[in-house]
């Protein structure tokens, strides 16, 4: 049976031909900054994958990374892989005995499920990386289910629980390998895929989006550069920005395909217009696999020499010292397509081609120029070398990716930024949410409701304010009325007694007219105090007062009728008053009901 990879067309959510690189720039965030989901899910945080500090390969001295697999954890050691992604183990049969002394040390350690309470088995398959096979690379493995957890024991980093595994022996591939593709693994058919470790990561919201940054690194700057990986977003300290962006090819097992224009080194052409191609960008494998035209330019311009029997250009040591003294650097020149719009430009020194290769791919070490000679366009391939000196930024729910030259600080502090997924809103971005226009158009309706609550405030209190006054003038009115004497026409005389300290008060008949016998030294009744006042009805009523009455004050009784205010028309009124013994008559003779009064008073 064969090990083959599923479709992700269904998985990407939008078109890598409306993304760009600057998008990214725009819709990335400091990893300092946590977003919220729709659904209050925090955003995580990209993951900076630490590199081993090891140099690891029989191809040339390669940064690799640390996992630990199984349970208990065992420590291996791993290269990265752009286009696979299950992670391969080097099992025992991988150093067989009598073959190299530090073989396991070599291979970057084995993995023995035997000793993992967690290992799931399943069957025999092929490795089966498209790309891989193309280029005659490919063996079976026994594949399994494991806990893999990224970086060494006690970095804090994160673990997947059944992670797909396949443990190799094959000398194809020296070292075990990671993938961050996150495509998924189907065992012989499509029904049952398998998640990635990537997916594994973005389900489980451990990382912001399907998405990373890498590069190789290498050995001859400074006093050696750590390969850099960072899953979920990019280190930018790492590269220098550029505008191009190239959408991923149609093809899912060559999606980091890229239009190679131009191939030059000095002044000399290694490729022209009619020998533009394109290339995998895949580091699975360490080599350049270019055109035998192109091959053939390198051997005149660097005086190669290609041994047929180990199929690679073979470097001794006097090739070496006139290569050094040439020191000449290849330029890559990188577009979306092989001819034409946006190109960036990738500088290798001759350091990155002068490499060493041991067994199990030569008989002695030598050292060897990485260029192979492809035999077909299903085989053009820049590998680890390439990505020495480029840095890589991949986003596969948008399906594009960005390839920049490296820049080199010595000691240079990380800068790592945030892709964001699909799922979430860009807070960047004029899609979803609500747009400024629509803010301000709020706001001003706010204010407009406001200004409207206010005048209605202003026009209550200005009307309530009016009232006071009228009730205020009124009683003036009453109380100028009641200070002045009566005249002929009065059909009452002021009482000259009206200051006597204890008075009878009484109800006088409603259809008469009634004036207040003010108090000797009393002030003029005052309103009564009460928490509301009734308005006047139609029939010229009020509603009774409630509250407390001012001091000295009773209020008028009569036949448990409720009292009526007189129209403001007619004469003013003044009200008696009080005597404890509230007496009241009424004879219908005004002059005799006045002149009984005054007896009562003793006059």
């Amino acid at each position: 049976m064969r090990f083959q990879t599923a479709a992700l067309s269904a998985l990407f959510l939008e078109s890598a031909a409306s993304y760009d690189f600057s998008s990214v720039a725009r819709s990335i965030l400091p990893a300092q900054r946590l977003e919220k989901r729709a659904n209050t899910t925090e955003i995580p945080l990209p993951i900076n994958v630490e590199a081993s500090q090891y140099w690891d390969g029989a191809d040339g001295p390669w940064s690799s990374f640390p996992l630990q697999v199984g349970t208990p954890a065992q420590n291996i050691r791993a290269f990265i892989s752009t286009n696979g992604y299950t992670t391969w183990t080097v099992r025992p049969l991988g150093c067989p005995a009598g073959t190299i002394t530090g073989c396991e040390e070599s291979r970057g350690e084995l993995f023995l499920t035997n000793q993992s309470l967690t290992w799931v088995p399943n069957s025999i398959f092929q490795l089966g990386l498209p790309n891989e096979m193309a280029l005659g690379l490919d063996d079976e493995a026994n594949y399994g289910f494991d806990t893999v957890t990224l970086g060494w024991q006690g970095s804090g980093l994160p673990t997947v629980q059944h992670s797909t595994i396949a443990n190799m022996a094959t000398f194809d591939f020296w070292l075990g390998t990671f993938g961050i593709n996150p495509q998924p693994a189907n065992f012989t058919t499509y029904t049952d895929p398998q998640p990635s470790f990537m997916t594994q990561l973005k389900n489980n919201n451990t990382i912001p989006s399907l998405s990373w940054g890498y590069t190789a690194g290498n050995q001859y700057r400074f006093s050696g550069v750590y390969g850099s990986l960072v899953l979920g977003g990019y280190d930018q300290s790492k590269f220098e920005p550029t505008n191009l962006t190239i959408p991923f090819g149609s093809d899912v097992s060559r999606d980091l395909l890229v239009g190679v224009q131009s191939i030059t080194t000095g002044s000399a052409g290694l490729s022209n217009t009619s020998d533009a191609f394109y290339a995998l960008i895949d580091s699975t494998v360490a080599e350049l696999w270019l055109p035998e035209s192109v091959c053939t330019a390198f051997e005149n311009a660097f005086g190669l020499v290609y041994d047929e029997y180990y199929s690679r250009y073979i470097v001794n040591d006097t090739m070496h010292q006139s290569l050094l003294a040439l020191n000449k650097s290849i330029t890559l020149t990188l577009g979306q397509s092989n001819s034409g719009g946006q190109t960036v430009d990738i500088t290798l020194p001759y350091a990155a081609m002068d490499l060493e290769i041991s067994y199990p791919y030569v008989a002695n070490s030598t050292r060897y120029f990485p260029l192979r000679r492809a035999a077909n366009d299903t085989q053009y391939t820049l590998g680890r070398a390439f990505l020495q000196e480029a840095y890589v930024a991949a986003d596969y729910e948008r399906r594009n990716f960005t390839v920049a030259p490296c820049v080199w600080e010595q000691n240079s502090a990380s800068d790592i930024r945030t892709i964001l997924s699909t799922d979430f809103k860009n807070p960047n971005s004029g899609s979803g949410g609500i747009s400024g226009g629509a803010i301000a158009g709020i706001v001003i309706g706010v204010l407009a409701i406001i200004a409207i609550l206010a005048g209605a405030l202003w026009f209550m209190r200005r009307k309530k304010q009016q009232k006071k006054h009228a009730a205020v003038e009124l009683e003036a009115k009453s109380l100028a009325a009641a200070q002045t004497p009566s005249g002929p026409s009065s059909p009452v005389k002021e009482d000259p007694h009206a200051g006597i300290s204890t008075p009878t008060g009484g109800e006088l008949d409603s259809s008469r007219q009634i004036h207040e016998i003010a108090g000797a030294s009393k002030p003029n009744a005052a309103e009564m105090d009460a928490p509301w006042r009734g308005e006047l009805d139609a029939a010229g009523g009020h509603h009774e007062f409630y509250g407390k009455l001012p001091q000295n004050t009773f209020e008028m009784e009569g036949n448990n009728e409720p009292i009526f205010e007189m129209d403001a028309t007619a004469t003013q009124l003044h009200e008696l008053e009080p005597d404890t013994r509230r007496q009241s008559w009424d004879s219908g003779d005004d002059r005799g009901d006045e002149k009984r009064y005054l007896q009562m008073q003793g006059y």
